[in-house]
């Protein structure tokens, strides 16, 4: 129906993490010493929740930038293998009672 991508790689996930670590940081910093300056603690919280804003916006959705390396993943093996092997298991324990 949408071909919208919903997924991030590794690296891209990780990159997305750095970054929003470094955006709440500034801003809670900048936070901190402009509630200093004007001695009013609201417009540390303000700033940072405009932090915590921004970070989500650049990070939550998966932008094209967090998806440049995405894993190749194997080619499943079939399955018919496995079901002989239990079944051969069966024929074994029913010998033995």
């Amino acid at each position: 129906m949408f071909n919208i991508a919903t997924h991030m790689d590794f690296e891209g996930q990780g990159r997305a993490e750095k970054l929003s670590r470094i955006i709440i940081t500034l801003f809670g910093g900048v936070g901190l010493v402009w509630g200093y300056i004007i001695q009013q603690f609201s417009q540390t919280v303000y700033i940072l929740i405009a932090g915590v804003l921004l970070a989500s916006i650049l990070t939550i959705p998966p932008w094209p930038i967090y998806r440049k390396k995405p894993l190749n993943w194997q080619k499943p093996r079939p399955e018919s293998q496995p079901a002989q092997a239990s079944s051969s298991d069966d024929t074994k324990k029913k010998k033995k009672n």
